[in-house]
């Protein structure tokens, strides 16, 4: 079994930057993808970036050249940098981590994002 505990989220003002962390214990030999997911009030969860074991990426077009995940193996840790942040990026991110030979998906609690105008 594989534990997420997100942190870095909070209240910036629009253009401003953060950098999300995602720290993951547990079972984590098995860990293949790793990737960032977000959600606003009332809205359904949706994609943002996700990052391979290999290191090769993958952005949704609405964070396209704002937004950089990266990983750190040694420290069982994903990354997500925010910059030139605009109010429609506010809501609940969570980081998310693939398992295993059947590609079990484990999810963190979230963190809060707002961006202010």
């Amino acid at each position: 079994q594989v534990q997420l505990v997100e942190s870095g989220g909070g209240l910036v003002q629009a253009g401003g930057s953060l950098r999300l962390s995602c720290a993951a214990s547990g079972n984590i030999s098995s860990i293949s993808d790793m990737g960032w997911y977000r959600q606003a009030p009332g809205k359904q969860r949706e994609y943002v970036a996700a990052i391979t074991s290999d290191g090769s990426t993958n952005y949704a077009d609405s964070v396209k050249g704002r937004f950089t995940i990266s990983r750190d193996n040694a420290k069982n840790t994903v990354y997500l940098e925010m910059n030139s942040l605009k109010p429609e990026d506010t809501g609940v991110y969570y980081c998310t981590v693939r398992v295993g030979p059947r590609g079990y998906v484990y999810w963190g609690q979230g963190t809060q994002v707002t961006v202010s105008t």
